[in-house]
C-alpha cells in the first residue's frame, strides 16, 4: 500500500495486495499507477470533514452524476450544513483552487493531487482556504460547504466529492473508500475518522501481502519499525520498513534484504507510509535484512538461515 513517483484500478479496492515495486525517484510517496497496491494505497482516505462527525452520502440522487460521486449532507434542513469546514481526505497538493462555474458547474472548487494519478475532488464550496500549489496534510481544512455552481444554477447546500485515478472522465472515477471500507454505495450515513493521521494506516502484512507473516522486527528509534516476513506458501521472505512519524508525507525511508551470496535488493525514496515491499527467495540460505527511518538504522547479521 504506497504511492510512489509523487503519492497514490480497479472498481473495487482490495486489502492484503503484495506485490514487489519498482524503487522510486521522486519525493511524494508510495504503488505505481493502476496497480493492485496503489488501489490498496487508496484506503488511507478518509471522510473529508473532521474527526467524529456523521454525514449522510448519495451517489443517485443527482443528474450530475456519472459514476461513483458523492454529495454529502447532514441536518434536517437544505442548508443545515452551509459553512461546516471540508477537510482533506489525504495528504497531497492543490492542483485547482478556483471558481469553476462556467465550465463544469462545480462553482468553487478544489482538487488535490494525491501521486500516482489519485487525486479527489471538492466541489461547491462556500469558500476556499488553500492555494494552487500548496501542500496539505490529511484533515486538514481546504474549505467550507457551499452551494456554489454556474450562474443560474440554484442547489441547496452540499458537498460534491469525487475519487478520481487517471484521465479519461467519467471512466477514472473510483470508488470511494474512507478508512479501509468503501463507501456503501448508493446511500451511507458515515462517521469521520479523519483524525489526524499520526497512526500509520497500514500494517506489514497488508504492504507485503497475502500470506506473509512477520518472523523478526526492529526498532528504528521513534521514527518507524523494520520487519522481517516470510510466507510459507512461496517460501519468499519480505522486508518493510513501516513509518511512525510524520505519517501521509514524504520523509526517507529505507528497506533491504539480502540472500547470502546474492546481491542485496534495496528499496529506498521519500514515502509517505512505508518503504518496501523488497521480495527474496533464500531456500537454506541466511538473510540480512534491514532498513533505515529519520536517523536510525538497523542491519541485521545473516541470519533466519533457511526460513
Amino acid at each position: 500500500m504506497k504511492l510512489r513517483a509523487a503519492l497514490v484500478a480497479g472498481v473495487s479496492l482490495l486489502l492484503g495486495i503484495g506485490a514487489a515495486l519498482t524503487s522510486a525517484s521522486a519525493a511524494s510517496a508510495d504503488p505505481q499507477p493502476l496497480s493492485p497496491e496503489a488501489e490498496v494505497l487508496a484506503t488511507n482516505f478518509q471522510l473529508p470533514f473532521p474527526c467524529g462527525q456523521s454525514w449522510y452520502g448519495n451517489s443517485d440522487q443527482s443528474s450530475a452524476h456519472r459514476s461513483h460521486e458523492i454529495d454529502f449532507n447532514r441536518g434536517s434542513t437544505p442548508d443545515a450544513d452551509l459553512g461546516d469546514p471540508v477537510v482533506a481526505a489525504a495528504a497531497g497538493t492543490v492542483a485547482i483552487s478556483s471558481h469553476q462555474g462556467s465550465v463544469n458547474r462545480f462553482g468553487n472548487l478544489v482538487k488535490i493531487d494525491h501521486g500516482g494519478g489519485w487525486a479527489t475532488y471538492y466541489a461547491h464550496l462556500n469558500v476556499r482556504n488553500v492555494t494552487v500549489g500548496q501542500s496539505v496534510s490529511q484533515g486538514q481544512q481546504i474549505g467550507t460547504v457551499g452551494k456554489t455552481s454556474a450562474p443560474g444554477n440554484n442547489i441547496s447546500a452540499h458537498l460534491h466529492y469525487e475519487v478520481r485515478q487517471g484521465d479519461g472522465y467519467p471512466g477514472n472515477i473510483r470508488q470511494a473508500v474512507f478508512n479501509g471500507t468503501t463507501f456503501g454505495y448508493p446511500a451511507q450515513t458515515i462517521t469521520s475518522r479523519n483524525c489526524g493521521g499520526s497512526t500509520n494506516p497500514y500494517t506489514p502484512q497488508e504492504a507485503c501481502g497475502s500470506g506473509y507473516n512477520v518472523i523478526d522486527s526492529a526498532a528504528l528509534g521513534s521514527s518507524g519499525t523494520v520487519y522481517l516476513l516470510y510466507n510459507n506458501d512461496n517460501g519468499n521472505n519480505c522486508v518493510v520498513t513501516m513509518k511512525h512519524t510524520s505519517i501521509g508525507t514524504p520523509t526517507a525511508v529505507t528497506a533491504y534484504l539480502e540472500v547470502q551470496g546474492s546481491a542485496r535488493k534495496t528499496d529506498s525514496g521519500n514515502y509517505g507510509y512505508y518503504a518496501g515491499p523488497v521480495y527474496a527467495n533464500a531456500p537454506g540460505k541466511c538473510v540480512k535484512w534491514g532498513g533505515k527511518a529519520g536517523s536510525s538504522t538497523y542491519d541485521s547479521p545473516f541470519e533466519h538461515c533457511g526460513s
